[in-house]
């Protein structure tokens, strides 16, 4: 389709309502238009799936950039929208630069934490001085509040981590390896009908739970007296769940058990402040008050918790230093954690919608010390 061409195509509710939101934020950076280089944003804002395609929204129309490869797929998934298809050995940059002189654009906001450098220099040195002006968060700012049917993918991706891991529990031995257990995990998973795992699954057994980003090793779930699971899913429409669990799988010890006790603590007490207008750090700090309490403090080195969505880690951000305010629709995880060299760690994850009223946890894999037992 033409750039030219008047767009008739029946819209795609969701991602025109987007575009619309995104136009507000656009005009108050005194833009004319904005060129969207994150896949995911892309995606985002117009049904796209395919990649290596860039997008440009004014006020009057959206316009992708793509090539022949994904020609009848853009007039598939986003029928409402104008493309412009580069011709075989055309540069990107050149298609843009073409693009933008016959719009007469001259105030065009980028993504500057997603544009290489050498592609902004390509482009730059096709048009008209000061024409790019750099942006930062635009589209990320307004992917942190879900939408109706964002919140149902994250609900089925969280269903089908949650299946998945009840799946493993009852099939783990001794015997079986972090890896083997990890590589179950996703397999079952995907049988539930998830994309795929949204993050390589950590299993950690024992002293190995103290990192928390530990890869899965040869090391035996039977070496040790409890084992740390950090999983997701990503469910059909690209939206990831993610969740944490500390199984027993010997004797819970006492320290076992106090640290449990704490962290899970910190995650409640957490978990019951999340509403809307409460800062992202005022969260982070009712946690960390509590493991602070207990003299573990500098063990929790992390931010109490992220967005999720269409990445696994956007925002908003729950740390120490975050100043957002949670807003109705935003998905957060709440995972607190506490992690001790040489003897091991804890993290208690779950993903928490922020309501009109206050919050509902979406995850419901329980926490009790009884339901870690051998399968």
């Amino acid at each position: 389709m033409s750039p030219n061409a008047k767009q008739t195509a029946p819209a795609n509710a969701p991602s025109e309502a987007r575009r619309k939101k995104l136009l507000r934020l656009i005009r108050k950076q005194q833009l004319e238009a904005l060129l969207v280089s994150n896949p995911v944003n892309v995606s985002y804002l117009t049904g796209f799936t395919g990649e290596d395609s860039m997008l440009l929204v004014t006020k009057d129309r959206t316009i992708l950039i793509s090539d022949s490869r994904f020609e009848t797929q853009v007039e598939q998934e986003c029928p409402d929208i104008d493309a412009v298809i580069r011709k075989s050995g055309e540069a990107m940059h050149k298609s843009i630069a073409d693009l933008l002189g016959k719009l007469a654009l001259t105030g065009i906001g980028f993504e500057s934490s997603d544009t290489s450098f050498a592609l902004w220099q390509r482009i730059n040195a096709e048009v008209s001085p000061g024409t790019l002006k750099p942006t930062h968060g635009l589209v990320e700012e307004l992917r942190q509040v879900k939408d109706k049917g964002e919140i149902a993918e994250l609900r089925d991706a969280i269903q089908q981590a949650e299946k998945g891991f009840a799946v493993l529990q009852v099939s783990l031995v001794p015997d079986m390896t972090e890896q083997e257990a990890a590589h179950e995990l996703e397999h079952t998973m995907r049988r539930f009908g998830a994309k795929g795992a949204s993050f390589p699954i950590i299993v950690a057994v024992g002293t190995r739970a103290a990192l928390p980003h530990a890869r899965p090793t040869s090391r035996k779930l039977g070496e040790a007296d409890f084992v740390l699971i950090d999983w997701g899913a990503v469910s059909q429409g690209g939206y990831n769940s993610d969740l944490t669990r500390v199984l027993w799988t010997g004797k819970a010890s006492p320290k076992l058990t106090k640290i449990y006790n704490i962290t899970l603590e910190a995650q409640q007490k957490a978990i019951e402040a999340i509403r809307p207008g409460i800062a992202c750090r005022d969260v982070d700090k009712i946690a960390r008050s509590v493991i602070e309490k207990a003299g573990y403090g500098n063990k929790f080195g992390h931010g109490l918790g992220h967005g999720i969505g269409r990445d696994i880690h956007e925002g908003p951000r729950l740390g120490p230093s975050s100043d957002t305010i949670l807003e109705p629709g935003m998905v957060v995880t709440v995972e607190p954690g506490i992690y001790l060299p040489e003897w091991g760690g804890v993290r208690i994850e779950d993903d928490v919608l922020v309501t009109k009223d206050g919050y509902e946890v979406l995850t419901s894999v329980p926490k009790e010390l009884e339901i870690s037992r051998w399968g």
